[in-house]
């Protein structure tokens, strides 16, 4: 039977109006910042074989240190792999960026050319890397094919090809010209966010009666895991504010009651010697403690029904670790890191300090990122935008809500991790700690700074998301996520 022509057109006007609120392919998304085809070449060096939210992190790295060929030269080959690990092949990257000034200077009067014909005569840069840059940083007519494309572009039968540089060579013959340079971000995005390489989206899919889906195998919704799976775990998250305290308000009953398979705790403000056993030895749960050195102030902690191949104490970093923030169990597929962001105080007098924790956990969740899911949850100790706190416009100089915290929280989502509360539940005056003063949590004015977030390619792994304002016993409520 013949193959009905593919809606190539049609297909592209859905897909642009469908991936607007999709995360953007990080080269493109550093063109949008910056209009120097340098680091254009720079980041797209890097994003071969890497996920973007990797590579968005190593650019900034190295645009910080590098943000011309002068000061690139100036790099030790030492020196570029320590700023651009972790992406893959870093040493092998390395090499490539410390010759580039070189070659650039030498056939190219120091400049980018603008032609893949020139671009791949360049360290590191193949026929992919030269189309994008030829693309992003040039607007010039170019067809890069990377494995969304391909993928993609035979899933739909619009080419029948078995490798990339096939892909490219039918596409230039067939695909109409002014899809060129639009073809790659918007695919690339499109396979990250719903056309993946492994069980898509067909559910979900825009453009599920257009797509022939040759080769798919669709993904299971969570209903059908659900119902064919025991694998669903229920997390929970909460900052006690005082674990002694709140032992005398309840906590063992709203543990047992919440029946979560991980349950993580902040600001636990107790060593364990200081903790009766029937805390220390719930029956079902083994504990995990994490306390400050200081007594009576910060800490973490985690009970969990399945026994962790590995737990990590800290981040390294002393100034952060005397104060208990950071604890991660390694699981067989996923790092659950339970932390208590620094609070940047009255008179932002510690903002400094939070920043720079704020710098050295993300880091360490894209390093964990790279090897298998992520889960981090805790008290965050910033709402991220209006909607997350009762009365932005009287605290946006405040902790909390001061431009610099939120302005984290924008680069965390723009790596592409994902605040799972917000997939599921849009909705205003959704909180999750309020003052003790003046009535506030009983007129529910208060501020959403406790979360789950959980890397890009974790999120289809998020069955639900919910906030247990029901429960008393801390300045803030419990939150909840169900992972497959």
């Amino acid at each position: 039977m013949k193959r009905e022509l593919f809606p190539i057109e049609s297909v592209v006007n859905k897909l642009e109006q469908e991936v607007v609120d999709y995360a953007v392919p990080v080269v493109d998304l550093i063109a949008v910042q910056t209009k120097d085809p340098l680091k254009v070449l720079l980041a797209t060096i890097l994003s071969a074989r890497t996920k973007d939210e990797v590579t968005a992190a190593a650019a900034r790295r190295l645009f910080s240190k590098a943000d011309s060929l002068e000061a690139l030269e100036c790099l030790s080959l030492e020196e570029l792999e320590k700023t651009i690990y972790p992406v893959g092949f870093f040493r092998n990257k390395a090499k490539y960026l410390a010759a580039l000034p070189a070659v650039l200077k030498r056939e190219f009067s120091g400049q980018v050319p603008d032609t893949v014909e020139e671009l791949v005569k360049l360290p590191g840069v193949g026929r992919k890397t030269a189309n994008l840059v030829v693309a992003v940083a040039f607007n010039k007519p170019a067809i890069c094919v990377d494995t969304h494309v391909h993928r993609i572009m035979n899933f739909w039968g619009y080419v029948e090809t078995t490798t990339p540089l096939q892909t490219e060579m039918a596409l230039r013959a067939k695909l109409p010209e002014n899809y060129w340079i639009k073809i790659n971000s918007l695919l690339v995005a499109f396979g990250q966010g719903t056309c993946k390489s492994r069980a898509p989206h067909c559910d979900r899919c825009v453009i599920a009666e257009d797509c022939p889906q040759i080769g798919v195998t669709p993904r299971k919704t969570v209903e059908e895991k659900r119902k064919n799976s025991s694998s669903v775990q229920k997390f929970i998250s909460w900052n006690v504010n005082g674990l002694r305290a709140i032992l005398k308000k309840g906590f063992l009953d709203i543990l047992h009651e919440l029946d979560a398979d991980i349950f993580a705790l902040q600001e636990i403000k107790a060593m364990p010697d200081q903790l009766p056993d029937e805390v220390k030895n719930i029956p079902g749960y083994t504990a995990y403690w994490y306390p400050a050195q200081k007594k009576g102030y910060s800490g973490t902690a985690v009970f969990t029904r399945k026994t962790p191949k590995d737990v990590m104490y800290g981040l390294g970093k002393e100034e952060f670790d005397r104060e208990g923030r950071v604890l991660t169990l390694e699981f067989d597929d996923f790092y659950f890191i339970t932390a208590y962001f620094p609070n940047s105080q009255h008179g932002l007098k510690r903002l400094q300090y939070k920043q720079d924790f704020n710098k050295e956990i993300l880091h360490y969740m894209d390093q964990l990122a790279q090897k298998k899911s992520v889960v981090l949850c805790g008290d965050l100790n910033v709402a991220h935008k209006e909607i997350d706190l009762a009365n932005p416009k009287a605290n946006w100089k405040n902790p909390g809500f001061c431009p610099e915290e939120r302005a984290w929280m924008d680069e965390v989502i723009k790596a592409g991790y994902i605040d799972t509360f917000r997939l599921f539940n849009q909705e205003p005056e959704q909180y999750t700690w309020w003052s003790y003063r003046f009535h506030a949590r009983a007129k529910n004015i208060g501020w959403r700074i406790d979360y789950f977030v959980v890397d890009p390619a974790s999120c289809d792994r998020v069955g639900s998301a919910a906030i247990h304002d029901d429960v008393l016993g801390s300045d803030h409520c419990p939150i909840s996520i169900e992972f497959i």
